[in-house]
């Protein structure tokens, strides 16, 4: 056991936001937390870290135990540069290997007494290296750099940085230590697509026990074997990932509605006997022994209906004709950078295409171009364009909530417009709030319900899903599927993804790339792909790729001394190893001794200079 809650109750004014609540995290567990929106997730992240008092109710941690905690909003803040950042983590290894280093240089000048006192250190802190897996610091911190997209940026300093980014080198400094328990509330923002499954295959792997929070259902699902369900600030617990837990709850709640009815009846059925047979003499006695069956009857509390969840629907009032949008050839930069040469691109009636790729590709840019009614761009006769700006540039944060949204679509009565707002989520008490006090995930059905107003017949979606509660999520997916217009958008979320999109465009290496299929088939397509170095091979030399012969005998030469160093440093750590061994063994021998110390002494500089050189060389 690392933390029980033991009917816990816990609230900030009126009702509990948690209400008896009582579940166990254990070592080695995976746990995702769901739930919508505003029912409390974070504050029962709180109470289990103990930075929150629970009202009533108890809260054990085990003695000693190690948390990592990810905070939505809580990056990671240092003056030094990304690399050190890291390498802080690390402090205790660097110290051993620095005193394992000055004893073998201590040892090979010592006399025979020093010798003795010498080799039990030695001995000691090679025991701590090896169980500490110190040698293997750096690569642990360039693996971890790498997978979180930081690979070229070592020498940044932290405080230079953006939120999102200090949020993911948040996130590296705890899979770095490597806690006995790892807590991470929406851990997949600010990651694309090819770090979130870096980030799968790593935490799959690690020691410890994860309890998550994420709107990210692949996440989930691959992370997961244990789902805690917070609604209505009680806490339910089913064993599987999201999709089991799915299934699993909609079994629950259907067996517990029918349990219900049935002791309903049977209630209906016994009081109908007390109040026909009650008075008479010769059925009063049978009639008194129902009575106490009723009595004794431990009555079931009627199942709550699902709380509401959102509803969108999209609808336009006039069919475009068959090609939607047309780009002629064009460059995409962004602060004076080059995101994308020689595109071309056309977009069909019907086609739901997601616009994939990593971050910094120019994906929202794209979008943005394709409304910026440059020359370069074509609009098919009657097309309508509705966009969702992920950043909610068009919502002025001074107005209210009603406002705002009646503001842009006048026509609409008081009535639809809040009619609108209050199927996709916000309340007749949000719709009075100014904006900028909305959350994110209110501000999101907001833009929401302004798309749907515009009645577009090609929607043009940027993130959609940020900020949505998984219930919000899967509403937008079914109202998009049955959306018979156009739709190019661009999401992280890759069960969206999968959901909605029939083509795939991908922005990659400066290119934009298009799939004929939905992502399923996109990724089972990268899979069966030959890895880049047979593309290489394959590829005939053009004006863009061509190299000159210097050029081409300097990178083999590059390539086979960068493969004699891999071999040479494996070979140096093989005889490390064994003579590290032969020091236990020959602790008594000084001769032998003195010559293992110098020996290692050599290696371990041959080492240091063949790092070097290999770092000059990748």
């Amino acid at each position: 056991m690392l933390i029980s809650l033991d009917n816990v109750t816990f609230g900030y004014v009126g009702s509990p936001v948690v209400d008896g609540v009582s579940f166990t995290l254990n070592e080695n567990e995976r746990v995702g937390l769901v739930g919508g929106n505003g029912e409390g997730k974070t504050t029962l992240i709180g109470l289990c870290l103990g930075l929150l008092s629970p009202d009533s109710g108890s809260v054990t941690r085990k003695n000693g135990i190690k948390i990592g905690y990810l905070e939505q909003s809580g990056g990671f803040e240092s003056n030094s540069t990304v690399y050190e950042a890291m390498e802080e983590v690390f402090a205790e290894d660097k110290q051993l290997l620095a005193r394992l280093r000055e004893t073998e240089q201590a040892m090979a000048h010592a006399d025979e007494n020093e010798l003795r006192i010498l080799s039990a250190r030695c001995e000691s802190l090679t025991k701590r290296i090896a169980a500490r897996d110190s040698y293997n610091f750096e690569v642990r911190i360039k693996t971890v750099l790498n997978g979180m997209g930081f690979g070229s940026v070592y020498n940044q300093i932290v405080s230079t940085m953006s939120g999102g980014e200090k949020t993911r080198l948040k996130l590296c400094r705890l899979l770095l230590e490597a806690p006995d328990l790892l807590v991470l509330d929406e851990p997949t923002n600010h990651l694309d697509i090819k770090t979130l499954f870096w980030l799968e295959e790593y935490l799959a792997t690690y020691r410890g026990a994860l309890f998550v929070v994420s709107h990210d259902r692949f996440f989930l699902d691959k992370i997961t074997s244990r789902t805690l369900d917070l609604e209505r600030g009680k806490v339910a617990t089913y064993s599987g990932n999201y999709s089991k837990y799915k299934i699993l709850k909609e079994e629950r709640v259907a067996r517990l509605e029918k349990e219900y009815e049935k002791q309903q009846e049977e209630i209906a059925r016994l009081q109908d006997y007390v109040d026909r047979n009650i008075v008479r003499a010769t059925t009063a006695k049978s009639a008194q022994s129902r009575v106490k069956q009723l009595d004794r009857m431990e009555l079931l509390e009627k199942p709550l209906p699902p709380p509401p969840r959102p509803h969108f629907s999209f609808k336009y009032d006039e069919r475009p004709y068959e090609r939607v949008i047309h780009a002629e050839k064009f460059d995409l930069k962004a602060d004076g950078k080059l995101l994308l040469s020689d595109v071309e691109f056309t977009l069909m009636r019907g086609e739901k295409c997601a616009i994939l790729g990593d971050n910094g590709t120019g994906k929202s840019t794209f979008l943005k171009y394709l409304l910026s009614k440059t020359p370069a761009v074509q609009f098919g006769r009657f097309v309508k364009i509705a966009y969702y700006d992920q950043e909610n540039a068009d919502l002025d944060g001074e107005e209210r909530v009603l406002e705002a949204f009646w503001g842009k679509h006048a026509l609409l009565s008081q009535t639809d417009a809040r009619k609108l707002l209050a199927q996709a989520g916000l309340t007749a008490e949000d719709v009075e709030k100014k904006v900028k006090e909305l959350s994110g995930g209110l501000k999101a059905k907001l833009e929401l319900s302004l798309l749907e107003a515009r009645r577009g017949n090609v929607l043009l979606l940027d993130e959609p899903t940020n900020h949505l509660d998984l219930p919000a999520r899967e509403a937008l997916e079914e109202a998009l599927k049955a959306f018979d217009g156009t739709v190019l958008f661009v999401s992280h979320d890759r069960r969206f993804v999968e959901q909605i999109a029939t083509r795939i465009v991908v922005l990659e290496n400066g290119k934009l790339g298009l799939f004929a299929g939905n992502y399923t088939e996109y990724l089972e397509s990268k899979k069966a792909a030959p890895p880049p170095a047979e593309k290489e091979k394959k590829q005939k030399p053009t004006e863009s790729n061509y190299r000159s012969k210097e050029e081409r005998a300097r990178e083999a030469r590059q390539r086979t001394r960068t493969k004699e160093i891999e071999t040479r440093l494996e070979e140096i750590e093989a005889e490390q190893e064994t003579l590290n061994n032969d020091l236990v063994t020959y602790a008594a021998d000084y001769t032998k001794v003195q010559k293992i110390t110098a020996r290692l002494t050599e290696l371990q500089t041959e080492s240091d200079n063949l790092y070097a050189e290999y770092e000059t060389l990748i």
